[in-house]
């Protein structure tokens, strides 16, 4: 075949290699996963991304009691070592390019895959084997604190595991990104495209100061430390804004690397990135609209050659109604392939190379951004503006802005505030079998697994190992070499991040809620509400007061966060703690606040676990009679059993409306007390 320099038709040099194409996987168990995986890349996947399930990546063995309802439900459980080999069972990981989504404990995991990977290669120099591993490691804790919720430690101690990992990866694993800075969460939490952009170059600057200070790399390896930071961005469906947010990243990053830190070869000063596409944005009204919500997202970082993702991962069109099936991912993985191979956009330069439209926008972007960058900078840091709450109120008010722009049908999201009315679609006729249910079986698999592991190892020899781990990190030694001796020993995931715990103390970060800027003015809907909430509370004799309580360890707050915002506005005293709390603590928050309703809000699909443990926790402390409402991405028949079960309402994403939400907590309460 002749290629396509030599084809008339086609342009003037050989076609471009596609990105690594990826699916963001894993659930159940990790033998489940490892089907899942195979099977992708017989499908034409060339990259492997990984999802853990929460108890793993907030440090906890299946069997702590922050784990309940969590097992296997958001991704797969990798407890121990054994676990992570039958992950990987028959993958090559010397010839794989794997990507892990895992922030506080991406050391653990780190150690762990490279160990698998030396157990696969028996006899090869295991210093040769690290050298042939390729991929990534997300491990940006600083958009955990603002977005995502799975840190565990505090921010200084969590920035030297960062750092740790940097200088070992750069010495050892060459080939591997040791971080990746995380933007694409800082969008689902509202981030415009400026805050997108500035608050990870903010995060960037913080890691790469950090690694400097730390002492480890030397003058010379600092620049292989800046040409192996990766990034992982959001790509939303205004793709034309969004193709100039990634011209604008690129020329920031070439400025900042150049300025800053003097890296004086080009190619460690390029700007490296993958992307999964948004999900924000993604609707359970009308679901079928998320296909072509996702292609426009896909071309915003593929069009522009200069400005092209190194990797892509696209949600499947159902995530708003519950866990895809394998076939769902599969759609989402042919989407790339049709762009890649079948299209022409490969052959040719960068078709946006000297448009005054293109220069314009991305300009505009690099000034916005620099200037947000310098109020961080001038705080102290992007760690200094976590702690302040600074940079999380900003994004839980940008969140509010889009929001009451929703609702006010300023801006159009096709289906749910505008062309609502629809034909039956035959992809959701029956929900419950239109995604994929989570492997009952699954919790129960993961503690017997703990239980034989546990059964089989030497003791000694892990608490031997777990104490050399307690004293380094003590020191400012290096703490990957413990780590790896950890593994090997045969620890666990929540012994590993116990220990640390012990030594280092946990953090809860800002919840942004209190100086976030809500609704400016108050239309006639949130006027009546307001007007409801004042009366309901007269008529109770005080202020209404509403619980927002996030159980289990699903960290993404910014529903609840929403939720509090507009009901503030909407005139209730809101009780609002943050995330990751157990059914305990939220019952006894209730009953020391004395609240008129309680909202749980779960987007783990953790909700049939948790939501009974509350009710029951209301009822034994004499408080059964207190509304409890429900939000989250929940199955309409799971909905029903909660209602069946004394839930007074529930809401999934298809009800967009905060303030008519606001009306239905009114509506409960005066119904609870016989109003």
């Amino acid at each position: 075949m002749p290629d396509a320099a030599a084809t008339p038709d086609k342009a003037s040099h050989a076609k471009d290699r596609p990105w690594v194409m990826r699916t963001y996987a894993g659930h159940s168990t990790a033998e489940a996963s490892n089907a899942l995986y195979r099977g992708n890349l017989a499908k034409g996947q060339t990259g492997l991304s990984v999802a853990f399930d929460l108890p793993t990546q907030t440090g906890y063995d299946p069997d702590s009691i922050m784990s309940r309802g969590e097992v296997g439900k958001v991704g797969v459980p990798v407890p121990h070592l054994g676990e992570m080999r039958k992950l990987f069972k028959d993958i090559p990981l010397t010839g794989m390019n794997t990507s892990m989504t895992i922030n506080a404990v991406a050391m653990w995991m780190l150690a762990m895959y490279q160990v698998a990977a030396e157990e696969q290669n028996p006899g090869v120099d295991p210093a040769e084997v690290a050298k042939q591993l390729a991929g990534t490691t997300q491990n940006d804790i600083i958009k955990e604190y603002l977005s995502r919720g799975t840190y565990v430690f505090p921010p200084e101690h969590s920035l030297r595991l960062i750092a740790d990992m940097i200088a070992y990866t750069v010495h050892q694993i060459p080939n591997w990104n040791p971080i990746n800075v995380c933007s694409y969460h800082l969008q689902e939490a509202g981030a415009t495209p400026v805050q997108e952009i500035s608050y990870a170059m903010c995060t960037a600057i913080a890691v790469l100061d950090q690694v400097k200070a730390s002492g480890q790399v030397s003058d010379d390896d600092f620049e292989k430390v800046v040409g192996r930071i990766s990034f992982f961005v959001n790509a939303g469906v205004r793709f034309v804004e969004e193709t100039c947010k990634m011209r604008a990243f690129n020329v920031l990053w070439d400025e900042i690397t150049r300025e800053r830190y003097g890296v004086q070869d080009p190619k460690m000063r390029r700007f490296r990135y993958g992307v999964q596409v948004n999900s924000l944005g993604l609707t359970e009204a009308q679901p079928e609209n998320n296909v072509q919500r996702i292609v426009l997202e896909m071309l915003g970082v593929t069009l522009s050659k200069n400005a092209r993702a190194r990797a892509l991962q696209l949600p499947a069109w159902n995530e708003a109604l519950g866990l895809p099936r394998p076939w769902d991912q599969q759609w989402s993985l042919r989407l790339q392939q049709v762009l890649a191979f079948e299209s022409d956009l490969l052959e040719y330069e960068d078709i946006f190379d000297g448009s005054h439209v293109i220069e314009a926008k991305v300009a505009e972007l690099v000034a916005g951004a620099k200037a947000e960058m310098d109020r961080v900078q001038a705080m102290g840091g992007a760690i200094a503006a976590v702690e302040s709450g600074y940079m999380k109120s900003e994004l839980v008010s940008a969140h509010a802005a889009r929001r009451g722009r929703i609702e006010a049908g300023e801006e159009i999201i096709v289906g749910v505030n505008k062309y609502e009315t629809t034909e039956a679609s035959p992809l959701t006729a029956n929900l419950d079998d239109a995604i994929m249910a989570a492997d009952p079986q699954a919790e129960a698999s993961a503690l017997a697994s703990m239980k034989a592991w546990k059964e089989q190892r030497d003791e000694a020899e892990v608490a031997a190992a777990l104490q050399a781990l307690a004293e380094a990190a003590k020191t400012d030694e290096n703490l990957m070499a413990v780590t790896l001796r950890a593994v090997r020993a045969g620890a666990t995931t929540g012994e590993w991040a116990g220990t640390l715990r012990e030594v280092f103390g946990e953090f809860r970060a800002p919840t942004g809620v209190a100086g976030a800027v809500g609704v400016a003015e108050a239309g006639a809907e949130l006027t009546a509400v307001r007007d409801a909430v004042k009366a309901t509370g007269d008529e109770l004799g005080g202020r209404l007061r509403l619980l927002v309580g996030k159980p289990g360890l699903d960290g993404h707050s910014n529903g609840a966060e929403q939720v509090a915002v507009r009901a503030r506005d909407a005139g209730f005293e809101v009780i609002y703690q943050g995330i990751r709390l157990t059914p305990e603590q939220i019952v006894a928050a209730a009953v020391s606040e004395d609240v008129h309703c309680v909202g749980l809000s779960i987007l783990s699909g953790s909700h049939m676990e948790l939501v009974p443990a509350v009710l029951d926790g209301l009822k034994a402390a004499g408080m059964g009679d207190v509304p409890v409402i429900v939000g989250g991405i929940i199955p309409e028949s799971d909905g029903k059993r909660l209602e069946e079960l004394g839930v007074a309402a529930v809401y999934t994403p298809k009800d967009f409306g905060l303030t008519e939400i606001m009306g239905g907590i009114v509506n409960v309460i005066r119904k609870a007390n016989g109003l």
